[in-house]
């Protein structure tokens, strides 16, 4: 798996970024607010049972996120047309405001590190990713354990500082 001190791979992939008909699907690439902190989140499957409740809670902590100057990035190995299925049937997904990218061919994926051995799908990887595209923070959960949000927001803020920050620190806390 790549990890903090890595750039994070050139990618150029279909994503999800609307309902609206004829505005459903934008191409996302490693460029893609380049110029912004870019926060990117793999979960293994669409219409799975642990994934729309770490997805919902990213959406939820968005605001969070581009108050930070940071853009948020979902990716699994489905479709876009699987997550647009997806976003259109789970109530907790229809507005999401940031985009679902569809790693179809398992490059990005792969290029990470991330997929799953066996069972062929990404594991529930984060990446916190600097505005000159070196990974800052890298993390990875078994397939059945969800995600922190706060703590990636944690992280995020303390990178941020370009400070040393102690055990546990916050926002808004002096830092070493």
């Amino acid at each position: 798996m790549l990890t903090v001190g890595d750039k994070f791979p050139e990618f150029s992939l279909q994503s999800v970024v609307s309902i609206d008909p004829g505005k459903e699907f934008k191409q996302m690439t490693h460029e893609s607010f380049a110029s912004k902190w870019r926060v990117f989140f793999f979960w293994p499957m669409d219409f799975t049972f642990v994934c729309p409740t770490e997805i919902s809670s990213f959406g939820d902590r968005d605001a969070d996120f581009r108050e930070r100057d940071a853009q948020l990035f979902g990716a699994s190995t489905d479709t876009q047309f699987v997550h647009l299925a997806w976003r259109l049937q789970h109530p907790d997904l229809k507005k999401l405001p940031f985009p679902m990218i569809a790693d179809t061919k398992r490059e990005l994926s792969t290029a990470l590190g991330i997929l799953d051995h066996g069972e062929g799908v990404p594991i529930r990887a984060t990446f916190i990713v600097d505005p000159k595209g070196v990974i800052q923070f890298a993390s990875a959960n078994s397939l059945a354990v969800g995600r922190n949000v706060d703590e990636v927001l944690r992280v995020l803020d303390a990178l941020k500082t370009g400070a040393l920050t102690p055990c546990n620190w916050k926002r808004g806390e002096k830092t070493l």
